[in-house]
Parts: C-alpha cells; structure tokens; sequence
C-alpha cells in the first residue's frame, strides 16, 4: 500500500519503555531484544522509526531531559541563588528515590563507564551532565550581577559542588540509600553552599 504499512505501536510510549530500560540496564547492559520486548516493537521498527540502538539512546536521554529532569530547569528560575540550591537539591532527592521509577538516575547510570566501542556515549553523557553543570554557573554568574551572591563567589566552582552533591545522591540512591538520608546530606549541602557564599571566597 502506498507509504508502506502503518505502524502499530505508539511511537511515545514506546520511548518511555525504552526509558526504563536503558535506565535500568545501562546503555552496555541494554540489549536490542531487551529493547523490542520492552517497546513492543520488531527489530525492523526499531532501526526505522529510532535509528538504532545509539540513536535511540540519545532520543531516550533527550526525553529523559525533558520530563525527568523538568526540576533542574524549575530550580533555575527561584528568585535567589540559595533557593535554587535547596529547590534543586531537594528535588533531585525526591527525582532519584521515586517508587514507580528505577532509583537513580540515567544520566550516571546510563553510561558512566563504557568500553572503548562505546566511549561515544560517555563522551555524550558527560557533555550533558556538563551542560546542565554551565546552566547553574550561568545563573550564580546572574547572582552575583545582582548582588545576592558576593562578587568574589566562584560561580563555576559552586556549580560544580552542586553537581557532585547531586550525583553522589544518584549513586546512594541507585545503591538503596533512602530518601530520608539523601535529604539530610541535602541540608548539609544547602548548609555548605550558605556559609560559601555569605563571606568572601576563601582562597587555596
């Protein structure tokens, strides 16, 4: 028939299964089979519609981006630098430790060691992770234009705490840490970044 057969699956939901596989799974753990018996679809559908399993892979961490990860752009737009910090902390621990969803997250599991094959995707990965690491120095920089952090903060320094404090708790999460502990070393954090930016930077 003209423009070949319909497809019969639901090309969303279908990433959304893919999702949670490779979440699950990791990129090197994540077969195709494991792929079309979680999506629903045949191999044929699979390489058509999503390119492959590496371009899938890259249309699943998009859609992850977009959805799972909606809190890190929410914390960007609080009113000052430290509400930020604890809206985007808290919420990542919440993100990580969700009962219907892998804990963790796929951006660190997903790829965070990759064979040599493979080291595309944790090349990628890590630029993700790093784009979202400018977003937040981006906003300390607009901080500290308008005075609510001091002139002499690190921006880029303070967005890389907030990064690895937020990903360490992807790890303890994804390791069975509870939620409750996750938002103590949270308060830590918040404690932490408070005493950094209320007096001049200390220099090493």
């Amino acid at each position: 028939m003209p423009g070949g057969r319909p497809r019969t699956f639901d090309e969303e939901e279908a990433l959304e299964r893919a999702v949670e596989v490779f979440w699950r799974q990791g990129y090197e753990g994540t077969s195709i089979t494991d792929l079309t018996t979680a999506m629903g679809v045949n191999k044929p559908s699979l390489y058509s519609v999503y390119g492959g399993k590496a371009d899938l892979f890259r249309r699943v961490i998009a859609h992850y981006a977009e959805h799972e990860m909606a809190y890190a752009r929410a914390a960007l737009e609080e009113p000052t630098a430290l509400l930020v910090v604890q809206r985007f902390l808290r919420d990542n621990v919440t993100a990580v430790t969700l009962d219907d969803k892998p804990n963790g997250c796929l951006s660190i599991q997903g790829g965070l060691s990759c064979s040599a094959e493979n080291q595309d995707v944790a090349q990628f990965l890590a630029a993700s992770r790093l784009a979202g690491e400018k977003a937040f120095a981006d906003r300390f920089r607009l901080a500290i234009e308008q005075q609510d952090l001091p002139a002499d903060a690190d921006p880029d320094a303070l967005a890389r705490f907030l990064m690895v404090v937020s990903e360490g708790h992807a790890v303890h999460a994804a390791a069975g840490v509870p939620r409750e502990a996750l938002l103590q070393s949270a308060a830590i954090a918040e404690q932490a970044f408070k005493a950094m930016t209320s007096q001049p930077a200390a220099r090493f």
